[in-house]
């Protein structure tokens, strides 16, 4: 797998079978997108290649809209990287690229990146105002010698494992099955930072995560079971996501883990973190006493989701 950013190193590729999207999360729906484009290209002898984008387009189009990613660039890109496409290219989205239609956009991905087998994912549109349909593109790529595709989605239970789909999932806390979709641990990363040290009072330490993509998602508020990888090494983790109101945190949004059999300084060092079950909501208790019976009980429930013995 190639990634390529700039257009200038493009000239002397091969013809491609491609596809093109966000790949926000690169989850299970796109990577059997991407095994079929693979599939094209093998029966056409052809490279196969991802057209994608390193910053969401509707962050061009509206400078004050934040978007809930699945994935950062950087993590999109080591997820790509491990799929088995020849070329993942990454096409700069600017306001003149908006404009075109989708004929006139098809023709560039023709030019710049030689692409002769367009495979369009099935709820996939593009071009000015995305107001035309899987039968124009079919149309203009006869006019202009290229052939389209429409993909087939992939559906389980009812449901097409989508990027929106799985934002939804982790809004509610339903991890698991949002892992399911994706098909492998939501994670975030980031710094440990410094926090209230209110957790080591009650014996249960934590390490405070500042999120290195602030415009991550961040799942619903709740406890969660988690593994935590610090230097490497993973270690199975309670985590609370919310605003901490038994103690009042007031309004500031804390992601707090306490990692279990752990007692190192890992201030300012990285973190990742990723959700493995839900336990419970947040939770407003009467007294730090009924907050710590809680914990207690919560850690027990999680030894036993992550198979660690209960102590």
């Amino acid at each position: 797998m190639r990634i390529i950013t700039d257009t200038d190193r493009t000239e002397n590729l091969g013809p491609c079978a491609a596809t093109i999207g966000c790949f926000d999360g690169v989850h299970r729906g796109h990577r059997y997108l991407i095994n079929q484009v693979c599939e094209v290209a093998a029966e056409k002898g052809l490279h196969a290649a991802i057209v994608t984008f390193p910053v969401h387009p509707r962050q061009v189009m509206q400078t004050d809209y934040q978007p809930q990613l699945l994935s950062c660039l950087h993590q999109k890109t080591d997820l790509i990287s491990q799929l088995d496409a020849d070329y993942c290219f990454m096409l700069p989205f600017t306001r003149e690229l908006s404009q075109l239609s989708a004929r006139e956009f098809m023709q560039v991905l023709q030019k710049h990146y030689h692409i002769q087998v367009l495979v369009i994912g099935y709820d996939h549109r593009f071009g000015h105002n995305r107001s035309e349909g899987f039968e124009d593109y079919c149309r203009y790529g006869q006019e202009l010698g290229m052939e389209v595709i429409r993909a087939k989605a992939l559906v389980e239970d009812g449901v097409s494992i989508s990027s929106s789909h799985i934002r939804n999932l982790l809004r509610q806390g339903a991890v698991h099955e949002a892992n399911r979709c994706l098909g492998y641990e939501y994670y975030l990363d980031g710094t440990v930072t410094d926090g209230y040290k209110v957790g080591r009072k009650l014996g249960f330490p934590t390490a405070n995560l500042l999120p290195a993509c602030p415009e991550k998602l961040i799942p619903a508020e709740g406890v969660y079971a988690v593994y935590t990888y610090v230097q490497g090494i993973r270690y199975g983790g309670m985590l609370n996501i919310g605003h901490r109101p038994t103690v009042n945190n007031g309004t500031n949004l804390s992601i707090e883990v306490n990692i279990l059999d752990f007692s190192e300084n890992i201030y300012r060092k990285q973190m990742r973190i990723e959700f493995v079950a839900f336990i419970r909501p947040e939770q407003r208790f009467d007294s730090l006493e009924q907050l710590t019976v809680q914990l207690k009980a919560d850690r027990e429930q999680v030894r036993k989701l992550l198979q660690m013995p209960v102590r």
